[in-house]
C-alpha cells in the first residue's frame, strides 16, 4: 500500500532523548557563558540561554520547552549571579534579570510550540484536502456507476488500508464492486448492507446490529436518499476506520454520492435523447402520412360530392363510400395533428397568445372566442410562424382542395382575426399569402 497523506506518523522520539539533547545544549550554553562573563560581565549571557529554549520548543515539545525555560533560569542564577554556585540572589538587579529571563523563556517557548502545532494542523488539512481532491478527480473520469464503484472501492481500500466493496439495490441488494480478494458477500453481510441502504445509517462490525458480519457498511447519501453503501473490513478484525478519520471518510463518501448522482443524471439524459430522436422520427412519419394521403382523400371526397350532386351511381354505395372517406380523413387529420415533440408553450405574437396544445387564444390575458375556421387558419400560421403560407396552401389545409380558388373565404377569416386580435397579428404578403410575425418583426 502506498502511504497517503494520512498515513500514521512514525512514533515520536523517546522523551529521554529530547531531554538529553536539551541538557547538552545547556552545557554548551553554560560553557559559552563562562567564557564570555569575565570579559563582558554576566548580562549578555542571558541571551545565550534563549537558543536552547527555542530548540527545545521546536523539536522536543511543549513540556520539555517549559522545563528548558526553568532550567535556563536556574543555570543563569547558579553560574552567573552572586553568590555564585548557589540558587540565592542578593542583588536586586540580578533578581529582575532572572525573573525577566524566566518570563522571556516561557513566552518564547510557548510561541514556538504554538507555531509548530499550527503548522502541523495546516499540514494535516492540506493533506486531507489533497486526498479528497485526488479522490474526486479519479471519480470524475468514470462514465457509469460500475466504474465509479470500482474506483471508489480501490481508493478507499488504499487510503484506509483495508478491504472495500460497494453495494446497491432496492429489495435485492447486490455487490457491484470490490477490491482484490472480495468476490462475494455472505447472506449475513447482504442483510446488514440492506439495513444500511434502508435506514441510511452505518451498520456492521463494531457498530450496533452487526455482530454477524466482518464488514462495516457506511451509507452513500444523496439528495434523493441512500444511493449505495460502502463496506470496509480489516483482516485482523480491528475497526477499519479510526475515530479521528471518520470525518475524512464522510467527505469521501460525499464525493462518491456526487459522482453516482452525476452518472445517473447523465444516463437519464442519454435516454431522453434517444426518446426525443425516436419521437421526432415518429412525428416525421406521421406528418408525411398526413401530407401524402390527405390530398388523395380530399380528391375522393370531392369526386363523391360531384357524383351525389349529379345523381349518378348507386346512392347507398355512394353514402357508404362517403362515410368511410370521412372517417379516414378524420383519422389522417388526427395523425397529422399528433406531434409527439410539439412544444406545449403558447406562440406569442404581440399581446396575443396562441396555445395550440389547449386550442385556446388569449389577448392580454383575456380569452378570445374564434370560429373553427378562424382558429384553423390561425393554428396553421402559428405552426409555421415566420414562414409565408400561400393562399392556396391555407385554403387547401383549412377548407379542402375543392376550395383552393375561393380566396374570399380566406380573406374573410383573416379580416375577422385582425379585428379580434389586432392588425399586427397577421402580416400580408401581397399576391402571395400570409404569415405570423416572429420576434424580430415585432
Amino acid at each position: 500500500m502506498n502511504p497517503g497523506p494520512f498515513t500514521p506518523a512514525a512514533p515520536p522520539r523517546p522523551t529521554w532523548l529530547g531531554a538529553g539533547a536539551v541538557l547538552v545544549m545547556f552545557a554548551l550554553a553554560t560553557a559559552a557563558g563562562l567564557a564570555m562573563a569575565p570579559r563582558w560581565e554576566s548580562f549578555p549571557v542571558v541571551l545565550v540561554y534563549l537558543p536552547p529554549v527555542l530548540a527545545a520548543a521546536a523539536f522536543a515539545g511543549r513540556w520539555l520547552a517549559l522545563l528548558a525555560a526553568v532550567a535556563a533560569t536556574l543555570a543563569y542564577n547558579f553560574f552567573f549571579t552572586e553568590p555564585y554556585y548557589t540558587l540565592l540572589v542578593h542583588d536586586t538587579g540580578d533578581i529582575v534579570t532572572v525573573a525577566m529571563l524566566l518570563l522571556v523563556a516561557l513566552v518564547t517557548s510557548h510561541l514556538v510550540t504554538s507555531l509548530k502545532a499550527q503548522g502541523e494542523i495546516a499540514a494535516f488539512h492540506a493533506g486531507r484536502n489533497a486526498t479528497i481532491a485526488g479522490f474526486a478527480r479519479r471519480l470524475l473520469s468514470c462514465a457509469d456507476e460500475v466504474a465509479i464503484a470500482e474506483v471508489a472501492a480501490g481508493e478507499l481500500a488504499r487510503i484506509f488500508d483495508c478491504h472495500a466493496c460497494v453495494v446497491c439495490g432496492v429489495g435485492e441488494v447486490r455487490m457491484i464492486a470490490g477490491t482484490a480478494g472480495v468476490d462475494r458477500l455472505t447472506a449475513a453481510d447482504l442483510a446488514v448492507a440492506a439495513q444500511t441502504l434502508e435506514h441510511g445509517k452505518t451498520a456492521g462490525r463494531h457498530v450496533s446490529g452487526g455482530s454477524l458480519t466482518d464488514w462495516q457498511f457506511h451509507p452513500v447519501c444523496g439528495a434523493t436518499g441512500t444511493l449505495a453503501a460502502v463496506g470496509l473490513a480489516r483482516s485482523d478484525g480491528m475497526p477499519p476506520v479510526e475515530p479521528e478519520r471518520l470525518s475524512l471518510l464522510e467527505n469521501l463518501l460525499d464525493q462518491v454520492a456526487l459522482a453516482l448522482a452525476r452518472a445517473r443524471l447523465e444516463s437519464a439524459g442519454r435516454e431522453n435523447v434517444v426518446l426525443r430522436e425516436r419521437d421526432a422520427l415518429r412525428s416525421a412519419l406521421l406528418g408525411s402520412i398526413g401530407s401524402d394521403v390527405r390530398p388523395h382523400l380530399n380528391s375522393i371526397a370531392a369526386g363523391l360530392r360531384k357524383l351525389q350532386r349529379a345523381g349518378g351511381g348507386d346512392v347507398e354505395v355512394l353514402h357508404e363510400v362517403a362515410g368511410e372517406t370521412a372517417r379516414l380523413t378524420s383519422f389522417i387529420d388526427n395523425l397529422a395533428d399528433l406531434d409527439l415533440t410539439q412544444n406545449q408553450d403558447p406562440v406569442i405574437v404581440g399581446a396575443a397568445a396562441i396555445d395550440l396544445y389547449r386550442r385556446t387564444v388569449t389577448l392580454g390575458g383575456e380569452p378570445v372566442k374564434l370560429t373553427p375556421k378562424e382558429f384553423a387558419v390561425l393554428a396553421e400560421l402559428a405552426r409555421n410562424a415566420g414562414r409565408v403560407l400561400t393562399h392556396r396552401y391555407l385554403l387547401r389545409a383549412v377548407w379542402g382542395p375543392a376550395h383552393e380558388d375561393h380566396v374570399d373565404y380566406l380573406r374573410v377569416a383573416v379580416s375577422a382575426l385582425r379585428k379580434k386580435l389586432g392588425e399586427g397579428v397577421i402580416l400580408n404578403e401581397p399576391a402571395v399569402g400570409y404569415r405570423l410575425p416572429v420576434q424580430s418583426d415585432q
